[in-house]
């Protein structure tokens, strides 16, 4: 009977090399027979006969060794012949040479060009994927949404009326800070540009329709993004690590209709509040700039807002209010949804949806910027 301890014994007979595999070639054994394998000189030794007739046990590692033979002997361009396997190591070998080579392919040459094009194909699979998970999600809300309103008793007013506090409310302090100084911003370097063309008066136009129209709920958008967008991701990823989510369900509860509807329905009713407040704070900011270095009158002030100021011009900004708070919203309950079981996962799932609805606020004002444009308004 074989010795346990696996060995690989090698004697020159009548001009070919044989080798002689004994004992249990297993993975208990393999660190010495791949010390022993790449040790060996196979070339110049004529044809090779890898001879099994002595192996005992054989597993998969083992396997992997007898074909790492194999494959060294083709390299150096020798013949060799195995013989003596039993039925049940043949088999073996056949399955293990069938999942191909195992050994570590040498590093390709690193091309630059190449190299970018596969981080944008990998980039673009994956915003491809996120963007057909981030749709699914958006079809699961709209169906917990129509249950909701087919059944009033299941939509939960408190949860609504607080998330709207501490969405809307809460943030008019920051909101309408930063609508200030960016509104004094735009007053004072449009009047620098503007008093080159002795046009200074417009500088109140300028204020009126890019604060409106543009910079006011832009600023609020991103403002809540970074704010309640990523609270709700946290919220809700706490909620992931701490098994709530998997104790709402074994409960048969839906998450999405407790934990994603009323904070959608909440940013989507704070949004346009927000932006109105936003917008005003930015023309008081821009009419006290303009004021203070124009040397114009309140009431001129007032004067050319009413000039510049359209209804549309009011509603580009507040039609957009809603769909911003739909997408900030979405992303953080779904990134929140997406955490695993650590804190790591929550802080990154975090930074997720506050990139990613940013950059889906940014997309959805171009497509509203070109399709007003379109339309003429």
């Amino acid at each position: 009977m074989p010795s346990t301890l696996g060995d690989l014994e090698a004697r020159q007979r009548d001009g070919s090399l044989h080798l002689g595999a004994t004992g249990d070639w297993t993975i208990e054994t393999a660190s010495k027979l791949h010390s022993r394998i790449q040790n060996m000189t196979l070339a110049g030794k004529g044809d090779v006969v890898l001879d099994l007739a002595g192996l005992g046990r054989l597993d998969s590692t083992g396997a992997w060794l007898v074909l790492d033979i194999q494959r060294r002997a083709g390299t150096v361009g020798a013949a060799i012949r195995t013989e003596g396997a039993t039925e049940a190591h043949a088999a073996l070998l056949d399955r293990i040479a069938a999942l191909g080579d195992c050994a570590p392919a040498e590093d390709a040459e690193f091309h630059p060009l190449i190299a970018l094009i596969e981080r944008t194909g990998r980039a673009a699979c994956a915003a491809r994927d996120e963007a057909a998970d981030l749709l699914y999600f958006l079809g699961v809300t709209t169906v917990a949404a129509l249950r909701s309103l087919a059944q009033p008793r299941r939509i939960r007013f408190v949860s609504v009326l607080s998330h709207i506090e501490r969405t809307g409310l809460d943030a008019l302090p920051i909101v309408g800070l930063l609508s200030f100084l960016i509104g004094i911003v735009i007053s004072y370097q449009g009047a620098d540009q503007l008093a080159r063309f002795g046009a200074e008066i417009f500088t109140i136009n300028l204020l009126a329709v890019s604060i409106l129209r543009e910079m006011g709920i832009l600023l609020a958008a991103i403002v809540v993004a970074g704010r309640s967008g990523s609270a709700f991701a946290a919220q809700i990823g706490t909620m992931q690590v701490n098994q709530e989510v998997d104790a709402m369900n074994a409960l048969g509860l839906d998450p999405v209709e407790i934990l994603v509807l009323p904070r959608i329905v909440a940013l989507v009713i704070a949004m346009p509040l927000l932006a109105v407040f936003a917008d005003l704070m930015g023309l008081i900011g821009g009419s006290l700039m303009a004021i203070l270095t124009l040397d114009v009158s309140l009431i001129q002030v007032v004067e050319r807002l009413h000039d510049a100021i359209k209804p549309s011009t009011f509603w580009v900004g507040i039609i957009k209010a809603p769909v911003f708070g739909l997408l900030i919203a979405l992303v953080g309950c779904r990134e929140g949804l997406k955490v695993t079981g650590s804190a790591e996962s929550v802080g990154l799932h975090t930074t997720r949806a506050v990139v990613i609805s940013i950059f889906l606020v940014i997309v959805a004002d171009a497509i509203f910027s070109i399709t007003f444009s379109v339309l003429g308004w």
